[in-house]
């Protein structure tokens, strides 16, 4: 039975005929889209799983498109996976930093990858969904709503730190090397280093910052982080 759909996002049609093949072998429900447009039209009818997209499209980047639908409260939790031939490592950081997405995947790929990236993306979005709501010192994550909030005020995080801290929070007191925040945050995306994490903590305790609750997470010397109330 088909549970999942993808939205394959290129304007190349042997690429999208290439990656709907592998998709749908694996049990994908598959929809195409050559441009940011015709895109947007799939999404007005049904919002999908998880978004193939090209970073460069005619008319409008893929970069520019992710962030759009991290800014619309519609789409803003939908999956993305960004597929480009720009293999260089600031390219690789600022897809996923800039561009809010998930996963980031070099041309050309095998489609096996692909179709392993792409349960990898799920499988861990719909692992997070089971884990309700935790509360540490008054700082409250709500994994339903993916909302994080102090004293009912809500608390502006972007998705890629909310991720960070939602890990965080569910294994607080627990000291995590770096190498382990990439591999449970991030999954498998071994083209990223280990400075990757520190720049996303530093975005995240400045997020933490105007009600004091970056003081909980701490660097653990020699090794990496930890979140606690405890000194």
């Amino acid at each position: 039975m088909i549970e999942e759909t993808v939205l394959i996002v290129d304007d190349e049609p042997d690429i999208r005929e290439i990656i709907r093949f592998a998709l749908e072998n694996a049990n994908y429900k598959v929809l195409e889209a050559g441009h940011v447009e015709e895109a947007r039209k799939h999404i007005a009818t049904a919002i999908p799983d998880l978004i193939l997209l090209d970073w460069m499209l005619p008319g409008r980047s893929g970069l520019e498109f992710a962030q759009q639908l991290r800014q619309n409260p519609k789409t803003k939790n939908v999956s993305i996976i960004m597929v480009s031939a720009r293999g260089d490592e600031e390219d690789k950081i600022r897809g996923l930093d800039k561009g809010k997405v998930d996963d980031y995947i070099i041309k050309p790929f095998s489609t096996r990858e692909l179709v392993s990236r792409v349960r990898a993306v799920l499988r861990r979005i719909g692992h997070e969904e089971t884990t309700g709501h935790v509360e540490i010192s008054g700082l409250k994550i709500d994994h339903a709503s993916r909302r994080v909030t102090v004293g009912g005020e809500h608390l502006e995080v972007a998705p890629i730190e909310y991720r960070l801290l939602h890990f965080f929070m569910t294994h607080a007191d627990r000291a995590f090397t770096r190498s382990q925040l990439l591999d449970n945050v991030w999954g498998d995306q071994a083209y990223l280093d280990e400075r990757t994490v520190d720049v996303h903590i530093r975005r995240l305790r400045k997020a933490l910052e105007p009600t004091g609750h970056d003081q909980l997470l701490q660097t653990v010397r020699g090794m990496g982080y930890r979140f606690s109330d405890k000194s």
